[in-house]
């Protein structure tokens, strides 16, 4: 039948795996051939919007300037899209009147080094840059209730600006539809209250909750309405291939911005498959995306789309950051004895709990299938305390599961995880 070598995206390193050639289909995001450097791409975005007039147009001397941009745990090109932004901005404002905040969401801030990683010397040492705090009273402002009644508590920076410009990339999204865009005010800049409201057990299981879907998604459509309501003057987005290389940007209005880049992402993003597969190899797309479990829900996430209930998937992430620590995630998805009791007993709260969210996906995916993790930062327990196997070896749980499943059994492998989306075809 003979082997086939796939190398999985997985830590900063890699990792490789021979499967059987016959058995095996792999998805991988399409490939691009762009010439036009990056940073052309960014500036011809801030000058050519999709709607709306360009960036250089947008701001006024003396104005203050807000930027969000996404934290550390995302493969934007901060530093690229960044400098695109001063150059444009240049005679205009000065770096004195420039705050970049760095939209965490309820994620934890990110670090001294962290942000020296994700700016560069020059940037950080010139401008000011806040991370995001969720749960600090003092720095938000309320903003009234939008979408489908979602109090909306802001960044205090984000709205006392009198610009306000929105930095990202554009993936799908394991239940926002896609990210990027609108995503960047909240719940990049919410308050805990507003994001739990957002990703409350009703929205998350709706079943238009999903990859790929936000006309209609209930996540979605509040994020839109939020972002309307409170003000975004501009908007930039790109779109990465494998290699986190930039293929393509948008700028403009937030919204029809980032409906443009996110029908360019659906081209390059999600392929489509014939059939489900009893087993489904993932990644979360190394690093820094495969930094702990609670981001690598998302691999499993794309996985549970095209494997057969009852099948097993198995997930490569590093896990660097363990769970992680911080955070009610693992308290979370500890709580209930098996998957479809955490379900319920998500069901049954009053109030959203952080974390909640990524451990209802989970939830649901478990509910699905069984989840083999190949990890090099938790150990056996820790794994099935999450209601997961331990994976030592790719290849031989791969082999496992099939022979399970019988003769004709198929595997289907994600090297890149949710940066390929597959979907079964009509």
């Amino acid at each position: 039948m003979g082997e086939r070598t796939v190398r999985l995206a997985y830590g900063h390193s890699g990792l490789e795996v021979d499967l059987p050639a016959g058995r095996t289909t792999v998805v991988e995001p399409r490939h691009l051939t762009v010439t036009t450097p990056p940073e052309q791409l960014v500036r011809d975005a801030l000058r050519n919007p999709v709607a709306g007039p360009p960036l250089r147009e947008v701001v006024r001397p003396g104005q203050r300037v807000a930027i969000s941009i996404c934290d550390g745990t995302r493969p934007q090109p901060r530093e690229l899209m960044l400098t695109a932004i001063f150059a444009e901005l240049d005679g205009i404002v000065a770096p004195d009147d420039v705050t970049i905040m760095v939209a965490t969401g309820t994620h934890r801030g990110n670090t001294d080094d962290e942000l020296l990683a994700m700016l560069g010397k020059e940037i950080l040492g010139t401008y000011r840059v806040v991370n995001h705090d969720a749960r600090d009273e003092s720095t938000l402002v309320w903003r009234g209730r939008h979408g489908a009644d979602v109090p909306v508590w802001l960044a205090r920076d984000w709205v006392e600006a009198d610009v306000r410009l929105t930095t990202g990339f554009v993936e799908p999204h394991f239940f926002a539809g896609f990210s990027g865009g609108p995503k960047l005010v909240a719940p990049g800049l919410a308050a805990l209250e507003t994001v739990l409201t957002l990703h409350d057990a009703r929205r998350i299981g709706d079943p238009k909750a999903i990859w790929g879907i936000c006309e209609g998604n209930p996540v979605h459509d509040d994020v839109r309405a939020i972002a309307a309501a409170t003000g975004v003057d501009f908007a930039c987005d790109v779109i990465l291939d494998r290699d986190q290389r930039v293929v393509a940007a948008f700028g403009g209005e937030v919204l029809a911005m980032h409906a443009v880049a996110r029908e360019e992402a659906r081209r390059v993003a999600m392929v489509p498959v014939d059939g489900l597969f009893d087993v489904v190899v993932t990644t979360n797309a190394g690093h820094p995306l495969d930094q702990n479990l609670y981001q690598a829900v998302k691999g499993m996430s794309a996985a549970a789309t095209v494997v057969r209930p009852g099948g097993r998937i198995v997930c490569a992430a590093e896990c660097r950051d363990g769970f992680p620590d911080h955070g009610s995630f693992r308290e979370v998805l500890a709580s209930a004895d098996s998957p479809r009791a955490l379900l319920e007993s998500i069901a049954a709260r009053e109030r959203t709990v952080p974390d909640q969210w990524q451990v209802q996906v989970l939830a649901r995916v478990l509910d699905r299938a069984q989840v083999a993790v190949r990890t090099d930062f938790l150990d056996a327990d820790d794994l099935r305390s999450a209601h997961l196997l331990p994976c030592e070896d790719v290849r031989a749980t791969v082999d496992e599961a099939l022979a399970a499943a019988g003769p004709d059994a198929r595997v289907c492998v994600l090297p890149e995880g949710p940066l390929t989306l597959p979907y079964v075809a009509a």
